[in-house]
């Protein structure tokens, strides 16, 4: 399939830096931010110091074992499932993510944009918007999208794969088994299959995994025009024909490497001047508009909350695009 093997560099941090008393109370000052209110916070909290030193004390004698999750369903704005975790194991996803995080970050594309400081959708779309102005030459000619959905993406990871991944760049066995604990913690429908959708870490590893695949796109396929955000990723070429080349090779990739399968109503390939639909927005060659389900999830839900600090956070969101009739109708 092309591209040869990613050259990995090695994580140099040891089991005992993850599991570390200072480490613990550093990711515990992290997590605690805007949670001093919640009550399960507050009663972890009242015992801190014991409580760090009983986990730390079963970290360091292999005795940790992650607990269960309590499950509730949101819409955001399809219906997803959320899984949290308590305290204690948040506390640690916490203590492992910050270790993990800068490491991981560095072996990713720069094109990745979702759960990574510094990228976000804002920065997504603008480099959305670069890439179209390159390929379409300043719109002198047709540019052509290709987009993609990743069917059920959280669901459908492959617990094994993503532990073997992991194991490729972190020497410590120590570390990786820490690592098998949480993701072997979640158990969903299908067996070795998902990361729950409430844990930082699935942020992070969610990207470890999806990275096998970005360095695909960039380097076996030679997109050069290639961007992903979460399971979201397009193409553009000023070849049609270009595209539909690549499909089956994307497809065969994904299945074949990653046990993902993409979402058969969420491919296509279309002119940039017929409107592509990406991050909650319609793109054009020369401007871009709030696509429709998004501007009634908003309405809908300054009905339903109608404070300052909701319009405050639309009207930052609708900064990024051809908004301004909306913009009017929040300032009334």
């Amino acid at each position: 399939m092309g591209g040869g093997p990613i050259r990995r560099i090695q994580f140099a941090h040891a089991y005992e830096d993850i599991i570390s008393v200072e480490n613990l109370l550093l990711a515990w000052k992290e997590f605690v931010r805007g949670k001093r209110k919640k009550k399960d916070v507050q009663e972890f909290q009242y015992r801190l110091i014991d409580n760090v030193l009983t986990l730390h004390h079963d970290l360091a004698a292999g005795a940790y074992r992650h607990g269960a999750y309590k499950a509730f369903k949101i819409s955001d704005p399809k219906p997803r499932d959320i899984h949290k975790a308590s305290v204690r194991d948040r506390l640690l996803h916490h203590a492992l993510y910050r270790k993990l995080y800068p490491f991981f970050d560095r072996t990713f594309i720069a094109d990745s944009y979702s759960c990574r400081k510094g990228k976000g959708t804002h920065k997504a779309m603008d480099r959305f918007r670069a890439f179209a102005w390159l390929v379409s030459r300043n719109h002198t000619r047709t540019c052509w999208v290709l987009k993609c959905d990743v069917r059920k993406f959280f669901a459908s990871v492959d617990q094994r794969t993503l532990l073997s991944i992991v194991e490729r760049s972190i020497p410590d066995r120590g570390i990786c088994d820490l690592v098998g604990e949480i993701v072997g913690s979640f158990r969903s429908t299908a067996q070795g299959r998902g990361l729950p959708l409430g844990n930082l870490t699935s942020q992070l590893l969610v990207n470890v995994y999806m990275n096998e695949f970005d360095q695909f796109a960039k380097h076996g396929l030679k997109a050069r025009h290639y961007m992903r955000y979460a399971d979201d990723f397009v193409v553009l070429s000023h070849e049609e024909a270009h595209l539909e080349r690549l499909l089956p090779r994307i497809e065969d990739f994904l299945s074949q490497k990653l046990h993902l399968r993409l979402h058969p109503d969420k491919v296509f390939i279309k002119t940039l001047a017929s409107g592509v639909d990406f991050l909650g927005w319609v793109h054009f060659p020369d401007h871009r508009v709030l696509r429709g389900a998004t501007k009634k999830r908003m309405f809908k839900r300054i009905a339903a909350a109608p404070s300052d600090a909701t319009c405050k956070s639309y009207r930052g969101m609708l900064a990024n695009g051809n908004a301004r009739k909306l913009l009017q109708i929040l300032d009334t």
